[in-house]
């Protein structure tokens, strides 16, 4: 069985699909034509913590870059980032469009948290046949509509938190062209290595610029004798950065939750975030 792409449909294009899709792409491009770099945070599966990491990249970017920050919670199904950046809704809908609502730490932000009911279920109102068939197209559409519809404004940095895997990585790509490229986050495990792996293959494959891995949960430190301790076994950081030729850009140990901690993610330190924000984003961009 073989398909065609609308470019391939001859004779009139009764559905305007290809005017469609050439206008919302326009649109992307305008309202992101304010942003310097657009980075997206991946991983190949679930649980490593990577909304935390983006989280606190987005405050300590903040901080680096004056409140010139944004962030997009992609994880359409099951959205973190507002909670964890503190940042309620409703968003603000004007003639100009849908303006996000801004953290404490001045990161504006877009998710899914502030459009659902409290514990309600992402729903799609997709066609009742194939409903996995139009369930990625809507999901797809969505992440459109934020990067088109949102009035982001004038950024020195917008973090994309992608769902796990690969796909969506290569939707924003297309949407995107001009993705300044992908950060990936694993624990240090051998499982979270071979599924991490297999994304940032996938990224590379389809272009996208790799800058490099972060390693979350890369041990425990005890408050007690302050030193660190493995809480998984592995070395994955180190060896995705070696595999893929790219920098291995924080290990970050897990540490207890203080009341005193700025950051949503107490493994990540002042330090850490400030030396992470410069390698993204050096003076002669953030100037």
């Amino acid at each position: 069985m073989s398909f065609r792409t609308y470019n391939q449909v001859t004779g009139p294009d009764r559905s305007r699909l290809g005017e469609q899709v050439g206008q919302q792409r326009v649109r992307v491009a305008a309202r992101l034509a304010g942003v310097k770099r657009v980075i997206a945070v991946m991983s190949g599966k679930g649980g490593v913590g990577k909304s935390y990491v983006t989280a606190s990249l987005a405050i300590g970017a903040a901080r680096h870059l004056a409140g010139k920050v944004g962030v997009v919670d992609a994880d359409l199904k099951s959205p973190t980032v507002a909670r964890l950046l503190d940042t309620r809704g409703p968003v603000r809908a004007t003639e100009a469009g849908i303006h996000p609502p801004v953290s404490p730490h001045g990161v504006r932000v877009m998710s899914t948290a502030f459009l659902l009911d409290d514990g309600a279920p992402l729903a799609w109102r997709e066609h009742p046949g194939e409903r996995f068939v139009w369930r990625g197209v809507l999901e797809t559409g969505a992440l459109r509509e934020f990067l088109s519809d949102v009035v982001w404004g004038t950024l020195d940095l917008l973090l994309i938190d992608l769902p796990p895997g690969a796909d969506k990585l290569s939707d924003l790509a297309e949407l995107v062209p001009n993705l300044t490229g992908a950060i990936a986050v694993t624990i240090p495990s051998d499982e979270s290595h071979a599924s991490v792996q297999r994304s940032m293959q996938a990224a590379r494959q389809q272009g996208v610029s790799l800058l490099g891995v972060i390693e979350n949960m890369s041990g425990y430190e005890c408050d007690a004798c302050a030193h660190t301790r493995p809480l998984f076994s592995g070395d994955a950081g180190a060896a995705l950065a070696r595999e893929f030729g790219v920098p291995l850009l924080a290990r970050v140990p897990f540490r207890p939750t203080t009341a005193a901690s700025p950051s949503p993610q107490p493994g990540v330190r002042d330090g850490d975030i400030e030396r992470l924000v410069a390698t993204l984003c050096p003076p002669d961009v953030t100037a």
